[in-house]
């Protein structure tokens, strides 16, 4: 509900109020976002300045109260005695004052190809003016959640240079911790958290992508918050392009937070008439700590973000064949893989690069469209039917946005390529298309959707590989552009899942994920990586748009060796797929995964969708009476005390049978201990030991009991882990990087299941 009176604004979500007010010069404060309050209370949030700050310049030379220096405000000019970080720089002098308002049901829709979040309850938008120009603050309330963006028109007779302009400016009094996400490929997702002070906390990409080195998402958190208690604010922003977050607390204890397109090369140049508008900004508010934060996000990216038909529909447990096949495949082996895949339970069948064209290796072949007639030589749409018939779906791999300059597409049009007046810069042998121009946008929509329509395909792994050079002052224009190929495609086949992929976590922002439900993490795909990687993402995503592949050990990526196990579990919380040569299973590990994928597909709305929380030592995911946790090691110390699992959100007097979820120990594991026990006195490194290996397993220790909710909150003891010298029934025995699962349902549940 948003109210006016009285010059205040209260704008009041699940769990929040916004309270602004214009004061008496028409500037806009920032009264209070935090804690649900009434607007009869706004005076309480009101700061006086008394006698005013020394050298600070004032509006009003009689009024020491007049300084905008020292005011909490929700947008700032410049070069008008505020000298804090401005949100808006045009070159010139901004003074933007209050003119009018509406408040109106609903969201106003962009009128540039942004995209924007769904369902908004209200907004207000608030029109500011200065000579020459209007500016429109939008604010919207979805749930437990607020949205902010800008719009700046220029109703001069000259144009407006713009080279700078933030989605959203606030004003928030205390002391904070910044906490973002930074890293590279393979190695997303680092939180890293500093604390605000009279330096500027910057993040930032200039890689013309929103980028795995800084997701463009950042908390703000008051010093003694944790994971279950204090006051947490959450910051994301619907864009896909560079984007930039700063903040700085001033002398006087206030923290001014903003976000919006990186002013890096940033350029736009207004003509009388026109207008720019900035991405949305995301905003969220918690007094329940780091997980009430991410509860308020998963939901809000859930119900407003992704596509409609993807709300929680369940996702396919899908097998792609990159890993177990890369370029070397034809027909026939492709059907191989997708027969042994049905036969594990997979439901989708990914056909990855190497399709088209003359593309035997990545020096080649992007830009073209044509099915390599060698490799299937009955085309596509051959292929999707004979996988269609196994009962299963067909997906496909793109990389539209790139060009080999060994393609007929770069040969025929290398002017339609991303190039400058310099060298070009290649990037894994390929260059980016210039998505500016019209010309490059219709021949993708064109050869994209002739693709799609020609055989059965329900799911694109949409994929892009490199920075960006060349772009310049272009890098919002190639952003608006990719946006606009996206929605041409994808609008009019609601249908077909869209995973974003960008050598990995390169793209994994809302901006995608209006288009399409699920973005690949990470091209690691060790599991112990992966806690890392799912974990940190869990603080602003849902699980449901993580995809989770279960690949081969040792690992490409870090040549770790993981039990299978471990690698199905921290898969199973996100959208859970296969990527490994299915040839060289052993029959204990396809029986495994069999298992896994009959396990996940009972449970899969709990993992995909459930309410996520971040364990001491693992994860949760619950609906309703049913809840499951991990719990998960990295290296294990000799003789390891007892642990505690402690899980959140149950009912405290109801009953709960509690269970581990089965799991198979190799022999091989106890490499010379196996000769303590044995006959005979077997060599750890020869064959009857090695055979054994790929044919014996033991159960890994089992645990099950029924206890109360108030129990298992308050940490109930699991099997101690492996101390030495042997096997037993009642240990948990897998050690370094092991894990296990535990399945919690109220008794009700059980007794009817």
């Amino acid at each position: 509900m948003i109210e006016y009176r009285n010059n205040i604004f209260a704008l009041h979500g699940d769990g929040f109020t916004c309270l602004l007010r214009v004061n008496r010069y028409g500037l806009l404060e920032q009264l209070h976002f935090g804690e649900p309050v009434s607007a009869e209370d706004a005076d309480a949030f009101l700061l006086k300045q008394g006698l005013g700050w020394g050298t600070s310049v004032l509006l009003d030379d009689s009024d020491s109260e007049s300084c905008p220096d020292t005011m909490a405000l929700a947008w700032s000019g410049s070069g008008r005695g505020d000298y804090r970080q401005s949100p808006l720089e045009t070159g010139n002098v901004t003074d933007f004052r209050y003119a009018d308002h509406q408040i109106l049901d609903g969201i106003v829709p962009m009128a540039s190809p942004l995209p924007q979040a769904k369902g908004a309850a209200q907004s207000l938008v608030i029109r500011m003016t200065q000579p020459g120009a209007e500016l429109y603050l939008h604010f919207s309330v979805f749930g437990g959640v607020l949205t902010r963006r800008t719009v700046l028109k220029n109703t001069g007779g000259s144009p407006i240079t713009l080279h700078k302009i933030m989605s959203f400016l606030m004003d928030l009094p205390g002391d904070y911790k910044m906490t973002t996400f930074n890293g590279g490929w393979i190695a997303e997702m680092r939180k890293n958290t500093l604390p605000v002070r009279q330096s500027q906390v910057v993040n930032e990409s200039v890689t013309g992508f929103s980028s795995h080195r800084h997701n463009p998402g950042f908390l703000l958190s008051e010093l003694d918050a944790t994971e279950d208690a204090g006051r947490v604010y959450g910051f994301n922003l619907i864009y896909s392009g560079n984007h930039y977050a700063a903040a700085q607390r001033s002398l006087q204890g206030l923290t001014r937070v903003m976000q919006g397109i990186s002013p890096a090369n940033f350029i736009a140049l207004l003509q009388p008439g026109e207008c720019f508008e900035t991405p949305e900004a995301v905003m969220a508010f918690s007094d329940a700590g780091f997980g009430g934060l991410s509860s308020k996000m998963h939901r809000f990216v859930n119900e407003c973000i992704v596509p409609k038909y993807w709300q929680y529909r369940p996702r396919p447990v899908l097998y792609n064949d990159w890993e177990g096949c890369m370029f070397d495949f034809d027909q026939q082996r492709l059907l191989g893989l997708a027969k042994d895949a049905k036969a594990l339970g997979c439901e989708l069948f990914v056909l990855d690069d190497g399709w088209f064209g003359n593309r035997n290796d990545d020096r080649a072949g992007l830009g073209d469209y044509a099915v390599n007639a060698k490799k299937l030589p009955h085309g596509l749409a051959g292929l999707a039917k004979k996988i269609n018939d196994l009962g299963m779906e067909f997906g496909l791999w793109f990389e539209p946005e790139s060009v080999n300059i060994d393609s007929d597409l770069y040969r025929a049009h290398p002017d339609w390529a991303l190039t400058d007046e310099f060298e070009p810069l290649l990037s894994r042998h390929q260059l980016l298309l210039d998505l500016t121009k019209a010309e490059v946008r219709d021949y993708i929509v064109e050869n994209v959707t002739a693709t799609l329509d020609s055989a059965n395909i329900t799911y694109v792994k949409w994929d892009m590989n490199r920075h960006s050079i060349a772009l310049g002052s272009k890098a919002h224009d190639y952003i608006l552009g990719l946006y606009d190929v996206l929605r041409r495609i994808f609008e009019p086949r609601p249908h077909i899942l869209l995973e974003n992929c960008a050598s990995g976590g390169n793209r994994f922002d809302l901006g995608v994920l209006c288009f399409g439900p699920q973005v690949w993490c990470s091209d690691d795909t060790d599991p112990i990586e992966r806690l890392t990687i799912q974990e940190n993402l869990s603080y602003l995503y849902p699980q449901s748009t993580f995809g989770a592949h279960v690949s081969a050990s040792p690992h490409a990526q870090t040549l770790r060796t993981t039990p299978l196990c471990t690698r199905g579990n921290v898969s199973f919380f996100g959208c859970l797929g296969y990527e490994l040569d299915l040839k060289h299973l052993l029959k204990l590990e396809k029986e495994e995964i069999i298992e896994q994928i009959a396990f996940y597909k009972q449970y899969r709305k709990v993992f995909q969708f459930g309410a996520f929380h971040r364990l001491k030592n693992g994860w949760q995911v619950s609906d309703g009476p049913i809840v499951l946790a991990g719990i998960f090691r990295k290296l294990l110390n000799a003789a390891p005390g007892y642990e505690t699992l402690r899980v959140k959100g149950l009912e405290p007097n109801k009953r709960y049978c509690f269970c581990s979820h089965p799991q198979k120990l190799r022999i091989g594991q106890f490499g010379s201990l196996v000769k303590h026990v044995a006959p005979i006195n077997l060599n750890p490194n020869g064959i009857v030991l090695r055979t054994a290996d790929r044919l014996i397993t033991l159960p890994d220790g089992y645990q099950e009991c029924c206890v109360s909710g108030s129990a298992l909150m308050a940490g109930i003891r699991l099997l101690p882990c492996f101390r030495g010298t042997g096997y037993d029934k009642n240990q948990r025995t897998l050690t370094d990087f092991g894990s296990e699962l535990y399945i919690i349902e109220e008794e009700s549940t059980c007794e009817n299941a």
